[in-house]
């Protein structure tokens, strides 16, 4: 495939996300971003924020067509989200790289839906912790960054789909502050492709979900806020507690974080020693699983 017809299997995507979604205040109603079409029949990958919980979905192409579309899944450990179109797109299915060979320093291009590109190279590849309980073991990040990156393209050189945009960070280097991208690589998807497919979610028990929105800080895990109605908030926990361990494991960072608390079943009650105010307490909270508060898919 040459750049040109990559770049034409990259759509707009927009979702409207009822008010009284789980969602809603945090996301917001309305989402816009891009994904890539990864097979001849319409299916399109995008990064699963813009399509959770959406009672509506369209894709927009190169030409201004717009096709309304279904939001089949959201894996939640990835990251990805799967979308239907239900029209023809009549686009053809860009080809997965491996992001494993791609080195810190290789060119590439990040691409969004709406025809906005951005040459760029890989800053590195490494561990990802995100403050709503989300880890990748080798994120990609790349420089300069893309305005608009949420579910864009990341291409290599020889012109094949590396990832899926997620976020807009800042990186600190040589004393200076540089806008960076947060990729997720492509490499997640085939193992996990059938399943979402087929049943809408990963065919293993869901991770335990707490509710808290968590940062590092020195070492530290600092609650930042909790979600309204989660474990996290039911148990007491607040915004500024420093959690230490879980169950009889010191907590080391915010990833060491997550991996102890995935330890456990979704739905298991959870010991957290926590620092608060200067003093130690326990708190137990009774994970859940987080698909369990969200609104599910409707047909369109």
């Amino acid at each position: 495939m040459t750049i040109d017809t990559i770049l034409r299997s990259i759509v707009a995507v927009r979702a409207s996300i009822p008010d009284d979604a789980f969602t809603a205040n945090a996301l917001g109603t309305s989402r816009e971003g891009s994904g890539v079409v990864i097979r001849d029949n319409g299916l399109v990958l995008t990064i699963g924020y813009l399509i959770t919980e959406a009672e509506e979905v369209w894709l927009t192409d190169h030409n201004g067509r717009v096709v309304p579309a279904h939001a089949l899944a959201y894996d939640q450990e990835s990251g990805f989200g799967l979308v239907q179109a239900l029209a023809p797109l009549g686009l053809p299915a860009v080809v997965f790289g491996d992001a494993a060979r791609a080195m810190a320093g290789d060119p590439v291009v990040l691409a969004d839906g709406i025809g906005q590109t951005v040459s760029a190279h890989i800053v590195t590849k490494q561990e990802f912790a995100g403050y709503w309980e989300y880890l990748l073991d080798e994120a990609i990040f790349t420089a300069p960054a893309h305005p608009s990156w949420g579910g864009a393209a990341l291409i290599g050189q020889d012109g094949r789909l590396l990832g899926i945009g997620s976020l807009r960070l800042q990186m600190s280097r040589a004393g200076e502050i540089a806008d960076i991208n947060m990729v997720v690589p492509i490499d997640l998807l085939p193992p996990i492709l059938d399943d979402l497919l087929t049943r809408g979610q990963v065919a293993k028990p869901p991770r335990p979900w707490l509710g808290a929105f968590s940062a590092e800080s020195n070492g530290e895990v600092v609650v930042m806020s909790v979600a309204e109605g989660s474990p996290a908030a039911e148990a007491g926990l607040r915004q500024g507690d420093i959690i230490s361990d879980v169950r009889d494991g010191e907590v080391d960072g915010l990833a060491d974080f997550y991996r102890k608390l995935w330890q456990n079943p979704a739905g298991a009650e959870i010991p957290l020693r926590v620092v608060r105010d200067g003093r130690e307490t326990w708190l137990r909270v009774k994970s859940a699983d987080r698909n369990s508060f969200l609104k599910k898919p409707q047909l369109q």
